[in-house]
């Protein structure tokens, strides 16, 4: 089970957000590709980055900062998401070096454009859904929508996509700790990959995802806590790789 630091760009620097509300954001770098490269020589193995401006405005706005992590770690998989909402951008990232687009607006108001976009990118598609209390919300969480976490989650299986974040919108950006249990529940509802996002402060965190390790949970997004000290990165990913080892034959 993967660790993976999230380096969250606004207007070309590394940020964090309080609940996803552009008003309450923190300053951690000054550049994106700076906070790469301490996560990466840390031991990052995956890289999840998000395009704040771009989430906001539905087109990318920081895709020149993306495309130069992208190029300097050709061997890191990375994850973008923020503003993707069209054929011709993902096509772009993916073109770029980028391993995986993240969907999220657009696929929870169309899930049909997914199922049009799997024959061309499906290996490459992650959905990004965030929920609260189950809802599915969208427009950087400004907007519940009726729909169902499981039924949307189902239905992007069927199309092929590589995998879901889940992110626990009550949660995220708030210090409160992972919800654990609904992220391994929608995993164990699924045979594709969950990745769990939202609320990661600490090791006891990090102990509480892999007690369901073996429910299709693939990694774990952390943000503030790694850049404001209460979770040490190597410490975590270590850990996670301790807890989660296969016993070998």
């Amino acid at each position: 089970m993967l660790l993976i630091p999230a380096i969250d760009i606004k207007e070309g620097k590394c940020v964090r957000l309080r609940q996803g509300l552009m008003e309450d954001s923190t300053v951690f770098a000054d550049s994106p590709l700076e906070m790469a490269d301490q996560w990466v020589e840390q031991g990052a193995r995956r890289l999840h980055l998000v395009d704040l401006d771009g989430a906001f405005a539905g087109k990318p706005a920081n895709a020149k900062d993306i495309e130069a992590i992208a190029l300097k770690y050709p061997h890191v998989p990375i994850q973008i998401g923020g503003g993707i909402r069209d054929e011709q951008t993902i096509k772009a990232y993916l073109d770029s070096g980028v391993s995986y687009v993240i969907l999220g607006t657009r696929a929870a108001k169309e899930p049909e454009w997914i199922s049009t976009l799997s024959a061309q990118f499906g290996p490459q598609l992650i959905i990004g859904l965030d929920a609260k209390d189950g809802q599915v919300a969208i427009d950087g969480w400004a907007t519940l929508t009726e729909h169902n976490v499981f039924d949307l989650a189902k239905r992007f299986e069927d199309d092929g996509v590589h995998a879901i974040i889940f992110t626990d919108i009550a949660r995220d950006g708030m210090m409160q700790g992972v919800n654990a249990k609904a992220t391994a529940d929608l995993a164990e509802s699924v045979s594709i990959p969950i990745i769990a996002s939202g609320g990661v402060t600490s090791l006891d965190d990090i102990r509480a995802v892999a007690k369901y390790k073996d429910s299709g949970i693939s990694g774990v997004i952390t943000g503030r806590a790694i850049y404001e000290g209460s979770l040490d990165f190597a410490a975590g990913q270590q850990l996670l790789d301790e807890l989660t080892a296969r016993p070998t034959q």
